[in-house]
């Protein structure tokens, strides 16, 4: 294991992108904090790190709770005195009609899609302005840019988000890079909480919007992530990467059996 050169904080760590991104950036001696609102999954991580020999530590909160961005990086800086990357990759998600949707849930889908990341950018920015390989990477969706009935509160949060990537990105170069990845249909739990009882046939459904025949893997979402915060994507910034299998591709979605 190499010697800690950075500081990196990944929230929704306990599981799926989040938790393959953060084994891998501690593989590359990078100190990690994980974030999300069980610990059980939290410490999982954190052990599979320590085990490899990695710096790993888990913070549990609710992104939900306008405190915890403060709170998140003031646990992270006491740690190890330092921030070097953001991966705001914790989501919201679920898929219902217009009709069926509440203002509650509505509320949900942004303040932990949109506003948790927000905060966190600005509550990090003094430990990152500090940092000469800053960099903050936003995971946002295909949903985004799909317009895919039941899933309005949803792709308009990561429409947002993918905004305020572009937009930051302007705002805070020369010294912090920021991006996004935009991924298709990933095998992660996430699915768990909207496909009901037929997460089989949820999975064959997301297999057929995929022009490659697949679903992605964490572990592949979280190269791309540990690849964007580092010093091979030194001269990219404001850039949304789609890593979906070709879901985006003009037609693709012609492939689902409605």
């Amino acid at each position: 294991m190499a010697q800690m050169n950075r500081v990196a904080l990944v929230t929704g760590g306990g599981t799926g992108i989040g938790a393959a991104a953060a084994r891998r950036f501690a593989a590359q001696g990078t100190a990690v904090a994980v974030v999300g609102r069980r610990p059980e999954p939290l410490n999982d991580t954190v052990r599979a790190i320590h085990s490899a020999g990695g710096e790993a530590l888990a913070i549990p909160a609710d992104l939900a709770d306008p405190a915890a961005p403060a709170r998140i990086v003031a646990s992270v800086v006491e740690a190890w005195g330092r921030l070097d990357v953001l991966v705001n990759n914790a989501a919201a998600i679920k898929h219902l009609p217009i009709e069926e949707a509440t203002r509650e849930l509505f509320d949900e889908h942004m303040a932990v899609n949109v506003r948790a990341p927000f905060f966190l950018i600005q509550a990090a920015l003094p430990h990152l302005r500090q940092s000469d390989s800053a960099a903050i990477v936003n995971i946002s969706s295909s949903s985004g840019s799909l317009a895919i009935p039941g899933q309005s509160m949803y792709g308009t949060s990561k429409a947002a988000l993918e905004y305020l990537t572009r937009s930051l990105a302007a705002e805070l170069a020369p010294q912090i890079r920021v991006n996004a990845i935009a991924p298709g249909p990933v095998d992660t739990p996430i699915h768990l909480t909207w496909a009901g009882d037929d997460v089989a046939g949820a999975y064959e459904r997301m297999k057929r919007e995929v022009p490659l025949g697949r679903m992605g893997t964490a572990d592949e979402l979280g190269a791309w992530i540990v690849w964007l915060a580092g010093p091979e994507a030194s001269w990219v910034t404001g850039v949304v990467i789609a890593v979906d299998g070709g879901q985006v591709l003009p037609g693709a979605l012609s492939r689902i059996a409605r």
